[in-house]
């Protein structure tokens, strides 16, 4: 684990892009985005132009963030809503052990049910092939999956936590704290350190993670753009 590298996490799209995730990559006008069908995110390198990059990535998927400091809309995409988030950074495991049955999510009828849960919850936030940037855990109850967590943006010394959803119906139950703590302790094991990003107004959320460890980094804005 190396926490010289924290500066990275000021640009994670743009790091993840250019290090662990380059395959999912393509780029516009000195910016970078995930192939639309992996993730909906951008980010903007250094002299990077953030408007005519939107406006050919926009040919590509309707709606997206860009990740970082607030873009300058072009004329093929409009600011749709502008986000900001808490940057959270866990630097030792959770001191507590799994109790649940958690199963990686490996399989297509798997993975299926992974985006039909998130999009339930979070809608918007997953793709058809985000499942395959990296490694996502859940719980079941009654044959139904009805929890679960996983890794999105990776770069080589840091691993967003990510999908942390459990569905209504099973909520106050503590999955997601089993699975964060599934989660985490693989990308420990990994020799990374976990970070994650969850909206400012969450509250209940953000005291789970503050709870459990992770402390604010800093605030990081997610602009949507909209194709028009």
């Amino acid at each position: 684990m190396n926490q010289d590298e924290d500066y990275k996490l000021d640009n994670p799209i743009w790091y993840a892009l250019n290090e662990t995730h380059k395959q999912y990559a393509v780029e516009f006008n000195g910016c970078k985005f995930y192939k639309p069908e992996y993730s909906p995110f951008g980010g903007m390198g250094e002299g990077g132009d953030a408007a005519l990059a939107s406006d050919q990535y926009s040919k590509l998927t309707p709606l997206f963030y860009m990740v970082g400091d607030p873009p300058i809309a072009g004329s093929s995409a409009r600011i749709k809503k502008q986000l900001t988030a808490n940057q959270m950074i866990l630097y030792k495991p959770f001191p507590f052990e799994i109790t649940e049955t958690i199963i990686r999510l490996e399989n297509e009828e798997q993975k299926k049910e992974l985006y039909e849960l998130v999009n339930l919850v979070q809608p918007g936030f997953i793709r058809e092939k985000t499942a395959a940037m990296g490694t996502y855990f859940g719980i079941y109850a009654d044959k139904q999956l009805v929890a679960v967590s996983g890794e999105r943006v990776e770069m080589n010394s840091y691993s967003e936590v990510s999908a942390v959803v459990t569905h209504p119906d099973f909520r106050k139950r503590g999955f997601a704290k089993q699975l964060l703590k599934r989660t985490t302790d693989k990308i420990f094991s990994d020799k990374k350190i976990p970070m994650l990003h969850v909206d400012e107004n969450n509250t209940s959320a953000i005291g789970l993670y503050e709870q459990l460890g992770f402390v604010t980094r800093r605030k990081m804005g997610f602009c949507l753009l909209e194709a028009v």
